[in-house]
């Protein structure tokens, strides 16, 4: 009797699979999922169930977005989480969807001279502690056409989202239990610290220079190279992909 409750409870809150056809169509777009193995795509599907329940999809400025680019947004945004389950992706609910790069004002307050100045920076991706995720939904296409050349602007935001699950992004997300924190403080700072010197002296580097910004963005950039090619993190960084291989498992894309 216990079982037969226990799945009945499961089952209501189980979201309605994502129709075959919609989701073979998904696959076909999208190389980062269709290369993973068979159990790995079931429990991506699982969750991009959850994913496409639990989040609300705005389109902003005139962009145009189908069901299918919903779902193919959702598909690359779990599978970061695809390891951690749908609790990594709590705290947050709202989509902002582009049509291409967009503009945020900041203000900055300097605390030596108590000046507040205003800047305008031109975005492709950004994400908000307990706020939306903002996408480009041009950025967002060229990835999924070339999905090997570096870059991912949803891994990236995604990174910065699994890094604000216990505050503010510092780098060092919330980590499992089979990650020890103090090796991975240890690696990404030796890491970080190597990047920021050689873009300190304008040497060319394998990892993308805005990494060099913060801890944070650091750990964004890696991941996406996680996704995007890791045989270039490897090389570059063997313990950060080591580590990394450990957090999201192990990258679908070439080595």
């Amino acid at each position: 009797m216990l079982d037969r409750w226990l799945r009945q409870l499961r089952s209501r809150f189980q979201p309605p699979p994502t129709p075959d056809n919609a989701w073979r169509g998904a696959l076909v777009s999208c190389p980062l999922a269709r290369r993973l193995d068979a159990g790995r795509q079931e429990q991506l599907r699982e969750l991009v169930g959850h994913f496409l329940v639990r989040k609300r999809f705005h389109a902003l400025a005139g962009a145009e977005l189908t069901e299918r680019m919903r779902l193919l947004i959702a598909m690359q945004a779990c599978l970061p989480a695809l390891q951690m389950g749908v609790r990594a992706l709590r705290g947050w609910r709202e989509i902002l969807i582009y049509p291409g790069e967009f503009k945020v004002r900041r203000s900055h307050h300097d605390e030596h001279s108590g000046v507040v100045s205003e800047s305008e920076d031109v975005l492709i991706g950004e994400a908000w502690e307990r706020g939306p995720l903002v996408l480009s939904l041009a950025d967002v296409q060229l990835d999924l056409e070339q999905p090997w050349d570096g870059y991912h602007v949803i891994a990236h935001e995604i990174a910065h989202k699994l890094d604000m699950l216990d505050g503010p992004p510092d780098g060092v997300p919330l980590l499992p239990k089979h990650i020890p924190r103090r090796a991975w403080i240890d690696a990404f700072q030796r890491a970080y610290d190597n990047l920021v010197a050689e873009c300190t002296r304008g040497r060319p580097t394998e990892i993308d220079p805005y990494g060099a910004e913060s801890a944070d963005e650091y750990f964004a950039v890696v991941s996406e190279l996680h996704w995007s090619q890791p045989g270039v993190l490897r090389r570059a960084e063997p313990a950060v992909a080591d580590l990394l291989d450990a957090y999201y498992g192990p990258s679908p894309a070439p080595h």
